[in-house]
Parts: C-alpha cells; sequence; structure tokens
C-alpha cells in the first residue's frame, strides 16, 4: 500500500475522536456559553448608560457597580410585587375554598345551563382520598426541588452580573487589548462593529421599555375598571412579560391576571382576556411597528421570524436576545457594499413616498 494511506487513516481516527471530544465538551460548556451571552447581551445595553456617568466624572467601576444595583432592585421589587399578590391570592383561595366554589358554581348554572350542586363540587375537594387532595399532597414534595432550583437561579443570576460587570467594568481595556492584535483597517472594523452592537442592543431596550410603559398604562386602567385585584402590579407584569418575552410573552402574561380575576368573577375574567386581545392588536398594528422603526430600524417580519429561531434554538433566552442580535446583522449587513438608486415602479412606491418625504423635511 502506498505510505501516505497510514498517514490517512491516522489522520481520519484522530479526528473522528476530535469530533466526539469537542462535541462532548461544548454540551457539558452550554451553560456556561448561554450564561456569558446573556452577560455580554446585560453588558451591551448597560454601557451607554456606563458612559454617560463616566463622561460626567464617575470612575468606570462604581458607574457599573451602581448601574448592576438598579438592576437588581428593579428584578427584587417586579418578583416582590408579583410573589406576594399570587401569595396572598392562594392563601385566600385555600381559607375560603366553599364560597369561591359556590360563586364559580353558580355563574356556570346561570349561564351556561348546567345544573351543578356546589355542596357536592366542596365534599369533592375536601376529600383526603379525592384528587384535590392527593394532588396538593403531591406538591408538597416539590417544595423542596423548587428551592433548590431557585437557589441554583440565584448563582446563576449572580454569575452572570459578575460577568457583567467586568465586561462593562473593563470594557476598553478589553477592547485595547483585542484591538492590539489586529491591523488598523481590523480594528476600525472591530470597533464599528462594537459600537453598533450597543446602539442596537440598547435600542432594544429603550424600545422594549417604551413598549411596557405603553401597555401598562393601558392594561392598568383597564383592569382598575374590570376590578381586576392589585391591577397595577397585575398591568406591570403584563406589560414587562409581555415586551421581554416575544412571540409568547403575551399569553404567558396573561395567564395571572386571568386567573386571578376568574376567581372572583368568571365575566370579569372573560373582560380582562378580551382587554388582552384588543392591545395586543392594536399594539401589533399601530405602535409597535412606529416605536420599532424609531429605535431599531428593523423591519416587523425579521423582527419576528428571528423571534421563533430563538426561541427553536436557545428557549425564551433566545427569543430575548434574537431581536437585538437581527437588528446587529441586519446593521452590519446594510453598512457593507455598495448603494444604488432605485428605479421608479409601483413595487417601490412606499420607497418613493419616503424619498418624498424627506425631501419636504429638507
Amino acid at each position: 500500500m502506498p505510505r501516505w494511506i497510514w498517514r490517512a487513516i491516522i489522520i481520519f481516527w484522530l479526528g473522528f475522536l476530535g469530533t466526539f471530544v469537542i462535541r462532548d465538551t461544548f454540551h457539558k460548556l452550554t451553560s456556561f456559553l448561554l450564561l456569558l451571552l446573556v452577560s455580554l447581551f446585560v453588558a451591551l445595553a448597560l454601557e451607554p448608560a456606563v458612559n454617560r456617568l463616566e463622561r460626567r466624572g464617575w470612575k468606570r467601576g462604581s458607574a457599573t457597580l451602581l448601574m448592576i444595583f438598579c438592576v437588581i432592585i428593579f428584578a427584587l421589587v417586579f418578583v416582590g410585587l408579583v410573589g406576594t399578590l399570587v401569595g396572598r391570592q392562594v392563601a385566600d383561595v385555600l381559607q375560603n375554598s366553599d364560597e369561591y366554589v359556590n360563586k364559580s358554581v353558580k355563574f356556570l348554572n346561570e349561564n351556561f345551563s348546567t345544573n351543578i350542586d356546589p355542596a357536592e363540587v366542596n365534599d369533592k375537594i375536601a376529600d383526603p382520598d379525592g384528587p384535590v387532595q392527593e394532588f396538593i399532597r403531591s406538591q408538597q414534595d416539590q417544595v423542596f426541588k423548587l428551592s433548590v432550583r431557585a437557589l441554583g437561579i440565584l448563582l446563576q443570576g449572580f454569575s452572570m452580573l459578575l460577568f457583567t460587570f467586568y465586561l462593562v467594568a473593563d470594557g476598553p481595556k478589553m477592547r485595547r487589548a483585542i484591538c492590539s492584535r489586529l491591523q488598523p483597517d481590523r480594528q476600525r472594523t472591530v470597533l464599528e462593529i462594537w459600537e453598533l452592537a450597543i446602539t442596537k442592543t440598547g435600542g432594544y431596550l429603550y424600545s422594549r421599555a417604551l413598549l411596557a410603559a405603553a401597555s401598562a398604562v393601558f392594561h392598568g386602567i383597564a383592569f382598575q375598571i374590570i376590578g381586576t385585584p392589585a391591577p397595577a402590579a397585575m398591568a406591570v407584569w403584563v406589560g414587562i412579560i409581555s415586551q421581554f418575552l416575544p412571540v409568547v410573552g403575551t399569553y404567558i402574561a396573561g395567564i395571572l391576571p386571568i386567573l386571578l380575576t376568574v376567581i372572583n368573577s368568571p365575566l370579569d375574567a372573560v373582560l380582562v382576556f378580551a382587554a388582552i386581545l384588543v392591545y395586543q392588536q392594536v399594539e401589533n398594528y399601530l405602535i409597535a411597528p412606529r416605536v420599532t422603526a424609531m429605535t431599531m430600524e428593523i423591519h416587523p417580519a425579521v423582527s419576528f421570524g428571528s423571534a421563533l429561531v430563538g426561541v427553536a434554538v436557545l428557549g425564551p433566552i433566545g427569543a430575548l436576545l434574537a431581536l437585538p442580535a437581527a437588528a446587529m446583522l441586519q446593521g452590519i449587513l446594510s453598512s457593507r457594499g455598495p448603494r444604488h438608486d432605485v428605479v421608479d415602479s409601483p413595487l417601490t412606491n412606499v420607497v418613493i413616498r419616503e424619498k418624498k418625504r424627506s425631501r419636504r423635511k429638507q
């Protein structure tokens, strides 16, 4: 046999084994890489505010700590408000289950022509061998697992904030170290992409914050009129969750106020669902496209598609990171290559109108 055959066989098997080693290593480092990716996203979002504080005389480390402290306080207040409200409602349901069952059965009998006996339902709920009590006992065994999982989430959050601090506080040093290994033209390209990433991520958070505020105001008024428990807290919950979890955020956010309302009045729960559905349509067609166009300059179809891809690849975290990533990629691609005048055609009327508006402003 030719001499190169043995060398090819050795290279093939080394490559084959190396592929398994790399795949196994990547699988073990997936959570770490995801944590690092989230830290980079948060760092890009915080850097504009840190840069402003630094220009006003703050030390970069102190400015970074202040912004991270604000993020922690906001998260604790948000979780505390929602958690306290849910805990109170659950305790109230457990203490007054008979009253809520009677209201629900009365609503069903009056509106759906049913003939349910509320006393029978209450007996089944209170039956120690019944499915309800059995379910409650089975969930008590999950308390320890939930506590361990919550502790793990807290540790991951602490690690993420620690990475974020180093990425922001030592950002100029890190970029200087990277650029020192590159040619001047490559350095400019890297810094332009980095600045674009900061701009697009900041624009993403700014647009989400505006949409969350608009959503919270609308739902706060609607929930107050309907009589939802803790309308302000529920409005903030719907506003934040619906905007920072694309695609499915609205439906996840709407479950909690509907459940809390259906306990008191099923009819009010239907009104809450209708209010959330109406606002979602108004936001999709009137508010979100304009806000996104002003802050991120990304097509709604691109944002929707990127959110779906992010969910498919990384789950809810991928949906959160997909939109700024798509905006950054679109900005990089749009800044490269030549541009030409668009020919006059009925298919490009939108572009022509935009040009006429810009000429009138000038």
